[in-house]
């Protein structure tokens, strides 16, 4: 059915014919989205869309020429891949950040599995306390610059605020730091 009498759909107008009102594109492709019909006819063509859609079932139209549109947009993007390349490059994403899910974990399990008495928990803020005072002592400027600290406290924790961007790129191994600035 055409989506009004005074304007054609996108198909219809982009393939310059009359848009009857059993006109099987009018409902998927609006005449305010000529680039989505043109994107689905470069790639798989009109006639291809129209014997689909015939094929269909009136509720499953939509879902499918929004498919079309998305693979016909991938394809023009990158010719070779089209959303093949997509779903690739997010399943590699996925498989680092379970990887860097699974290492946050093991970090994690080290610290729960310390059990501290309370004495030696007294005794190990103490020492931190004291080298927190030797690396920034009272009243006195900061001589040593962050990228001079190696990182670690005394008790061989990392403290994430003092590593650089450079350290912290090949801590996770990625190529080239992330630039924060």
């Amino acid at each position: 059915m055409a989506s009004s009498t005074t304007s054609p759909c996108a198909a219809c107008k982009f393939l310059r014919r009359k848009c009857l009102p059993e006109c099987v594109f009018a409902p998927y492709f609006p005449p305010d989205q000529p680039q989505k019909f043109a994107n689905v006819h470069k790639v798989f063509g009109a006639s291809n869309v129209t014997k689909l859609l015939n094929e269909l079932q009136p509720h499953q139209r939509e879902d499918a020429v929004n498919s079309l549109a998305y693979e016909a947009d991938m394809r023009l993007r990158d010719p070779v891949y089209g959303c093949v390349g997509v779903i690739s490059l997010l399943q590699h994403q996925l498989r680092q950040l379970q990887i860097d899910l699974s290492f946050a974990k093991s970090e994690l399990s080290k610290y729960q599995g310390l059990t501290i008495s309370g004495q030696s928990l007294l005794a190990a803020a103490a020492a931190h306390h004291h080298f927190h005072h030797q690396l920034f002592p009272v009243n006195q400027p900061l001589k040593a610059s962050a990228a001079a600290f190696d990182g670690y406290d005394s008790a061989g924790g990392i403290l994430s605020m003092n590593v650089s961007p450079a350290a912290a790129a090949a801590a996770d191994g990625r190529r080239t730091p992330v630039d924060l600035s």
